[in-house]
């Protein structure tokens, strides 16, 4: 069964057994190692479930950046505050110009509040956009018109990642080669992937990813993307998110042609 703990578990120790160090992405975006893997969490909803990731990677030595969303499914301080602790970067998971119907001026209004809301919980210096798959709105759109650097933001991993030079994986869809449905959640979203190492690389299975990286076939500096609340060894809800995935596939699929 792929999507478990024990195959996270897994992934997380092939890479390190591979010689790959762990960065948060503001780390990453100051000194970026050679070999490294930036592990990035996106809380979309059920933040217990990150904070089960979080304790699994700081047993093993790893610091992560989780990116939380400003809505009740997703916000919770409690949680925000012990993943901080565990040394692991938070940052804003930001989906304002869709919440705002579109009108930026609101919306960049809107983000400035969160910010500022998140930043009494802890220190925030990277910033990462929520997809929002059924609604019309990019909210990186934002950055069109102001510039999120002068509020202290030194990344945006869509904007600020050369994906010539790091390799990006997904979960979205719940598979490794979610591209395919994903409406925003995607490398060619952000830029031109032309690295001839990276075009027409894909990876299914998780298991096929650890395959990769035991062989040495994985390159170097990766960006992979997960959303905690697909991981869980809970038959009763793995089986829930993996049929409610499958159905959300074929609306984006549909969307997407």
């Amino acid at each position: 069964m792929d999507f478990t703990l024990t195959r996270y578990h897994q992934l997380l120790y092939a890479l390190l057994s591979a010689g790959y160090s762990f960065q948060p992405f503001s780390e990453y975006l100051t000194n970026p190692k050679d070999q490294v893997i930036i592990l990035r969490h996106d809380v979309d909803r059920l933040p217990a479930n990150s904070l089960t990731t979080a304790e699994m990677e700081h047993a093993a030595g790893i610091r992560g950046s989780y990116y939380f969303r400003m809505v009740p499914e997703s916000y919770d301080e409690t949680i925000i505050h012990k993943i901080a602790a565990l040394g692991h970067e938070i940052g804003y998971h930001y989906e304002d110009l869709t919440l705002a119907n579109g009108d930026t001026g609101k919306a960049y209004g809107s983000f400035c509040m969160n910010l500022a809301k998140l930043r009494q919980l802890c220190p925030i210096q990277t910033i990462c956009m929520h997809g929002s798959p059924l609604s019309k709105y990019d909210s990186r759109d934002i950055w069109k018109k102001y510039d999120y650097r002068r509020l202290g933001i030194t990344g945006e991993p869509y904007l600020d990642l050369d994906l010539n030079k790091t390799f990006y994986l997904t979960d979205t869809g719940r598979r490794w080669d979610g591209h395919k449905v994903s409406v925003r959640d995607k490398a060619m979203a952000a830029s031109p992937v032309t690295n001839p190492d990276f075009l027409g690389r894909s990876y299914h299975t998780t298991s096929g990813i650890i395959g990769a990286v035991e062989k040495g076939g994985f390159p170097n500096q990766v960006m992979i993307t997960i959303h905690p609340q697909r991981w869980t060894s809970n038959i009763f809800l793995w089986s829930k998110e993996f049929i409610s995935q499958n159905l959300k596939n074929q609306v984006k699929r549909f969307m997407v042609k």
